[in-house]
């Protein structure tokens, strides 16, 4: 047994200072990342300080069409809000694939971000892993790894990012506020929030110790509202995605004016597909320049044998969800 301490805040300041002060303290939200890891044995931390009842669950809407995504936003009430359903369908269709109702009736916005891999060798809490524990190696590198990643990998890491959430907002170009010690803030870009590898896996965010993400800011987009998030996994039932797309796009005269794209499940990070994206752009919206831009965004793969598919499964998942928004190009 080891002992663990637990305190409920009321303020976000007072939350910041308690994690702030100890070196192993974590925040508690919903908890379905951190618990789990807590019985794993993978997580140990010495306190935890419960976040759950602070005032940082609102879903606003902000002057010219964006949104504004409290940090404990329920992912569900975020998924069946009326104007991410209205203006950012990408959005709702992603978390509703990202988890069980069970699942999104309590995890939060904030947490679904900061999420740990789902790599079953950092699960296991004995085997090499870098995340877990920096310098003893990776064996997913010769190990089990058909559900890993094949873009923004390294020689220290392979994981697959898991949520299904992040991709969206990485597509959207989303925000992540934050607040760290003395009432200083920042506001981070989605892609840039969440790390490649390289050589330090362990770390997957830019926060310090105690920073807290307060809230997610979704700008207004032309192409948002004709989005869409596509999946693709083993099973259909609440199953990590083996290839996702986030595409939002708008046309003007049979030509792309716009598009964004995101990747999920074959990437390190929420992969933001810009090869493919600035290959689109000015051309025909056809099957065939949907094609030639998955192509371009692949070209950079590092497959391995057991997850090879997935630079395939990735190509024809892009031209499927840009095909499914261009219905007259099929």
């Amino acid at each position: 047994m080891r002992p663990l301490a637990y305190a409920r805040v009321s303020g976000v300041d007072e939350a910041i200072m308690a994690v702030s002060r100890q070196e192993r303290a974590d925040y508690l939200a919903g908890g379905t990342t951190e618990v789990d890891l807590l019985r794993l044995d993978v997580l140990r931390p010495e306190l935890l300080v419960d976040i759950s009842r602070l005032p940082l669950a609102a879903v606003e809407e902000l002057p010219g069409g964006g949104l504004r995504i409290g940090a404990l936003a329920r992912m569900n009430d975020v998924a069946q809000a009326p104007a991410v359903l209205r203006r950012f369908p990408v959005l709702s269709q992603a978390l509703l694939l990202g988890a069980s109702a069970q699942v999104r009736n309590l995890a939060t916005m904030g947490g679904n971000l900061c999420q740990r891999v789902r790599c079953g060798y950092y699960r296991d809490a004995i085997s090499p892993c870098n995340k877990r524990d920096p310098g003893s190696g990776c064996a997913a590198l010769t190990g089990l790894n058909r559900g890993h990643a094949v873009l923004g990998t390294s020689e220290m890491c392979i994981a697959t990012h898991p949520s299904d959430a992040a991709v969206a907002l990485v597509a959207l170009d989303a925000v992540v506020h934050t607040r760290r010690r003395g009432g200083l803030t920042r506001a981070i870009p989605a892609d840039e929030f969440f790390l490649l590898p390289g050589d330090t896996p362990e770390l997957e965010h830019p926060l310090e110790h105690g920073e807290l993400i307060v809230a997610i800011e979704v700008p207004a987009t032309p192409s948002a509202a004709t989005s869409v998030y596509q999946k693709y996994r083993d099973r259909e039932s609440y199953e990590f995605a083996l290839a996702s797309v986030a595409a939002a796009i708008r046309l003007d005269k049979g030509t792309v004016a716009e598009v964004r794209l995101a990747l999920g499940g074959v990437a390190t990070k929420p992969w933001r597909a810009r090869s493919a994206e600035a290959s689109l752009l000015g051309q025909p919206a056809t099957p065939a320049s949907y094609a030639e831009a998955a192509r371009a965004e692949l070209a950079a793969a590092a497959p391995r044998p057991a997850n090879a598919f997935k630079v395939e499964l990735a190509k024809r998942a892009i031209v499927m969800a840009l095909s499914e928004l261009t219905p007259a190009s099929r």
